[in-house]
């Protein structure tokens, strides 16, 4: 090693950086653990670390879980529609908002998805789609011919 050095090679060095020694087991001492060491009591022997701010003000409380079923998916994009035509405020105490491209977008994706699920739905969740879809046009319908 002493004759790459000479020749201007590179040299290497191995240094064990093990937490423990290998013979006893027992914890050593490095530079870098002492280093390590002399941080953690230089911040806690400054100031302490304010607590974090209290969270739950601002974030809602967690609702149940709820297993997602088809029926509840189509329910879900049923009142999407209706919020968008007007028919129910967005969120309590909000007025409500009209969007008819987006309404007739989401009566679309619930056609496309009756077309695409034909023959693997059960009786109840063929005719809950039919309904749902069924009662969203005639809504659209009566809304467009009133001008809203």
């Amino acid at each position: 090693m002493a004759e790459e050095e000479q020749e201007g090679g590179r040299g290497f060095k191995v240094q064990d950086r093990r937490r423990f020694s290998p013979e006893t087991g027992e914890a050593r001492v490095t530079e870098e653990t002492e280093k390590t060491e002399a941080k953690i009591e230089a911040k806690t022997d400054s100031q302490p670390e304010p607590p974090p701010p209290h969270q739950a003000k601002t974030e809602r409380p967690a609702s149940p879980k709820v297993e997602i079923s088809f029926a509840s998916f189509i329910l879900g994009l049923s009142t999407q529609a209706l919020m968008y035509m007007g028919e129910m405020p967005p969120a309590p105490g909000q007025p409500p908002l009209t969007d008819f491209s987006a309404a007739q977008q989401m009566i679309d994706v619930l056609a496309m998805l009756q077309q695409k699920t034909k023959g693997n739905l059960d009786a109840g969740e063929t005719a809950m789609l039919e309904n749902a879809l069924f009662d969203l046009r005639m809504r659209y319908v009566d809304l467009a011919k009133k001008g809203r």
